[in-house]
């Protein structure tokens, strides 16, 4: 009686992890454009990238990135963290609740180019799948404030969506692979 048992036991168990393996085995690839603007008194912007759900309250679930200057900032005005409520959507959702800064997560501000923020699957393993929106929002002192939301599918299989700032973001993807 225990030999049908334990191939049973088994069959669950390759069962529960393969419909784990698609979750884990996917990476999440967010590639954003810091745009270059004219000005006399540039500041590189503060930018959060969260997940939040495809839901009427857009709740958010993870932030994977925070750039800001953390500690004394270059002008040595103090710790650039009291400044992070400039980024509002992200603040409100749940920035303000974070103890920073975040090992593997927050980073100093970045130039003006082509920035990457990879996630592994195994950071995101106990993300359910489902439909999600990659959100990115940029903040800039003596600039503006600005929001993009992609929609992508985690737990599937793979994809891409695209968009485009008008301000202080330029092109934003996401991508999803296997």
């Amino acid at each position: 009686m225990s030999s049908r048992i334990r191939p049973l036991s088994l069959m669950l168990a390759a069962a529960a992890s393969a419909i784990a393996a698609p979750a884990l085995a996917a990476d999440l690839t967010v590639t954003l454009e810091v745009p270059t603007v004219a000005t006399a008194a540039y500041h590189r912007p503060y930018v959060a990238v969260w997940i939040e759900q495809q839901d009427p309250a857009q709740t958010a679930v993870r932030t994977i990135a925070l750039w800001y200057e953390a500690g004394a900032t270059a002008r040595g005005e103090g710790d650039g963290e009291q400044y992070l409520k400039d980024i509002r959507t992200w603040w409100r959702k749940g920035g303000r609740a974070m103890a920073l800064p975040i090992d593997g997560i927050t980073g100093p501000t970045r130039a003006p180019g082509r920035q990457t923020v990879t996630v592994s699957g195994a950071r995101l393993a106990s993300l359910p799948a489902g439909s999600y929106n990659i959100v990115v929002e940029a903040a800039r002192e003596q600039g503006g404030r600005e929001i993009v939301r992609l929609p992508f599918t985690w737990g599937g299989a793979a994809n891409t969506a695209s968009a485009a700032g008008t301000s202080e973001l330029g092109a934003v993807r996401v991508t999803v692979t296997r």
